[in-house]
């Protein structure tokens, strides 16, 4: 169980490094053509189900980050593992949101699951007010 945990772990790591990076071809080959990607209920992009497989993540999310968001980072606080599944614990942040001008700056936990070095399900816990306020869809 160690060995698979650690795995994971390093699986989850690399990701958000590609990440940094700007590196969606390595992030692409991380995610199964089956992925469940869900983002937080409440956040204006859910849809009220999973966004299934790299390329419905990429136009739904990665695509959407880069076109409303100016300098969007992730800083990663802390980790949980249990087995296959890992908790990233840390902050969005982004100089400003791009129709608005407001800057985001929330918390969230990303849960992943890995199965042999390959994502399988990821669901996003964010302050969801937070990013509709700073997109414009919340109550001022």
């Amino acid at each position: 169980m160690t060995q698979t945990a650690t795995t994971s772990l390093e699986t989850v790591e690399a990701l958000y490094e590609a990440f940094a990076r700007g590196d969606v071809g390595t992030v692409l080959g991380v995610i199964a053509e089956d992925a469940e990607w869900f983002e937080a209920e409440g956040n204006p992009w859910y849809l009220g189900h999973p966004f299934v497989g790299p390329q419905q993540i990429v136009d739904g999310v990665f695509a959407r980050i880069g076109d409303e968001y100016e300098d969007f980072r992730l800083d990663i606080h802390r980790f949980l593992v249990d087995g296959d599944t890992v908790a990233a614990l840390g902050r969005y942040s982004a100089t400003s949101h791009r129709a608005t001008g407001r800057p985001l700056d929330a918390q969230f936990v990303h849960v992943w699951d890995v199965r042999d070095g390959t994502m399988v399900r990821f669901q996003q816990y964010t302050d969801t007010r937070q990013w509709a306020d700073v997109m414009g869809a919340g109550a001022s």
